[in-house]
């Protein structure tokens, strides 16, 4: 139902707003999501776009959320980057239904407006704050640094 760029601007915002108010560079963020580094980069720019995240270029730079995650709701990602697309019309274009829908797309209609409504309803802060023990991108650690810090990441000790 959601395309594979909304799961990875789902698992992007969710880490960035785990880390808050770190910063983490796209190569960092693209090995948390475990997205490719170039199509996570695009994802990041129809963010960037839409004021979901900013982007800082250079030694200290990185991605970070630009609104707090009590503020932004999963359908603000969504509508960032591949929107619900909600039945207004006959798909069929059949003159007959007019501006009415039958009975199969008016229920998927009605789906679509349930799932809008949850993701209206649910915000970024719920997402990370959720008390399962099942935690969000919780296999990966990520070497996100302080926004503004200079220089690299600092390596972690492998052993």
């Amino acid at each position: 139902m959601l395309s594979q760029t909304v799961e990875y601007a789902l698992r992007a915002v969710v880490q960035l707003g785990s880390i808050v108010p770190r910063a983490s560079t796209t190569v960092e963020l693209a090995k948390v999501t475990r997205v490719p580094p170039a199509y996570l980069a695009k994802v990041l720019q129809s963010l960037v776009k839409a004021g979901i995240v900013a982007s800082q270029r250079g030694a200290a730079g990185g991605v970070t959320l630009a609104r707090p995650t009590e503020k932004l709701t999963i359908l603000d990602i969504v509508n960032a980057t591949d929107p619900l697309q909600r039945i207004k019309t006959c798909p069929l274009d059949s003159a007959s239904h007019g501006t009415k829908l039958c009975p199969l797309h008016r229920r998927l209609d009605a789906a679509l407006a349930q799932v809008e409504m949850a993701f209206r309803n649910t915000t970024l802060a719920e997402i990370i704050g959720d008390s399962s023990k099942v935690k969000p991108l919780c296999d990966v650690k990520t070497r996100a640094r302080p926004v503004g810090a200079h220089g690299p990441a600092p390596k972690r000790n492998r052993n």
